[in-house]
């Protein structure tokens, strides 16, 4: 396996994103380790990849994961942060209980892995963090207030880390994709009380979910962000955010920048409502 372009670890790596992520950078060159719950289960890692058992919501499993990649290799130069799932709901309806546990595994995981590989880079002087946003983590989208959330902390919190760092030769960027085929429907979770007719969101809930259905039907394949993070850790002065969005999701995050609030907020809330009030 050639190792001349570094290694890297990619955590959330058992599917979506994550494991494109982990199977481009392998095929690119890197010495890539996939890091996912499900390979301490006999779970196969992307084609290429080293499969590393991984749970970013426990410290012991973090640490062990890191130790054992610098004792197998003496260094690390980059972690890929794709760990996260999705919960749809509306704010109403979103118990505290589900929302800690996108906001455990989507930002926390991710800041977890962070502060254990950050002494490594700055011992090495030098190191790549990419850490997955959102569209999500530029604009809100209504019955995803969750992982909404969850992106915006990352946006902020990424923010923070890349000033903090950059004098130890530390690079952070943010990847802010838009919808993705192929999602794996395992880390897409209905919020408990979604469920119920009774909800004065149902109507408006289901009309939100078929159209975020279909957008993500129609999405960018999983490897052209891969692609993208690829390129990021190839580059010498890597962007502090890249946006990989349709034209249309694209034009969303420009106008959520230049518009008023009130009237973008009917924008999307004309576009999210159910079809017959679009009519």
């Amino acid at each position: 396996m050639n190792t001349s372009r570094g290694v890297i670890l990619v955590s959330g790596a058992s599917s979506g994103l994550g494991r494109a992520v982990a199977q481009r950078l392998a095929a690119d060159g890197f010495r890539t380790y996939a890091g996912a719950r499900s390979f301490a289960s006999g779970a196969k890692p992307p084609s290429g990849c080293l499969g590393l058992p991984l749970d970013v919501l426990d410290e012991a499993s973090a640490e062990q994961a890191i130790t054992h990649i610098i004792d197998k290799e003496g260094r690390l130069d980059g972690l890929v942060n794709c760990a996260a799932f999705l919960t749809f709901g509306s704010c109403e309806e979103t118990s505290a209980e589900e929302l800690q546990a996108v906001l455990e595994t989507n930002f926390l995981g991710m800041a977890r892995m962070t502060r254990h590989v950050l002494p490594i880079m700055r011992r090495q002087h030098y190191g790549r963090i990419i850490n997955f946003s959102s569209i999500n983590g530029v604009l809100g989208i209504p019955f995803q207030s969750a992982y909404t959330a969850s992106k915006h902390a990352i946006e902020g919190w990424s923010e923070c880390l890349a000033q903090e760092t950059r004098r130890f030769g530390i690079r952070v960027t943010l990847i802010e994709p838009g919808d993705c085929r192929n999602g794996s429907q395992k880390y897409r979770i209905i919020a408990k009380a979604a469920h119920e007719e009774s909800s004065p969101y149902a109507v408006y809930f289901q009309g939100a979910v078929q159209q975020i259905t279909h957008d993500e039907n129609i999405g960018m394949p999983p490897d052209r962000v891969a692609q993208a993070v690829s390129k990021v850790l190839q580059s010498q002065n890597p962007p502090a955010r890249r946006l990989g969005a349709r034209p249309d999701q694209r034009l969303a995050a420009f106008l959520h920048s230049i518009l008023p609030g009130r009237l973008f907020y009917r924008i999307m809330e004309s576009y999210y409502a159910p079809k017959k009030e679009k009519k």
